[in-house]
């Protein structure tokens, strides 16, 4: 299966389980951990474990790799890492406190304007 069909079934999968806000970011420029983070949000800390066991089942039935997983008994912030994939889902206050998107994702770079010379000079 393709890195594009893997990611869009895992997408899928957290649809099916009603997580919000859901973000895929390309870090392969950033990072050599992961290819792609997914950061989705959950209503409660039992929606975030279920969300999180529909991600295993999916990686699972799609042949990726579950190399770990963290959080899963509190609930508040499931990592799912799946070699290729990163799968965050957080409660929406730790995902505001932590903002992984402004981490993860390169702001753009400021320029200056340049001042134009003086028609009269």
């Amino acid at each position: 299966m393709t890195p594009k069909k893997a990611g869009e079934k895992l997408i899928a999968a957290l649809e099916d389980m009603k997580a919000v806000n859901i973000k895929t970011i390309d870090v392969r420029k950033q990072t050599s951990i992961t290819d792609m983070m997914i950061i989705a949000s959950g209503r409660s800390n039992r929606q975030i474990r279920a969300i999180a066991e529909k991600v295993l089942e999916t990686a699972k039935q799609i042949g990726l790799p579950v190399i770990s997983t963290e959080g899963q008994n509190d609930g508040e912030w499931v990592l799912v890492d799946l070699g290729d994939f990163v799968v965050h889902i957080m409660q929406p206050e730790v995902r505001e406190y932590y903002q992984l998107e402004k981490l993860w994702i390169p702001e753009p770079k400021k320029t200056r304007a340049r001042k134009k010379p003086d028609a009269d000079a």
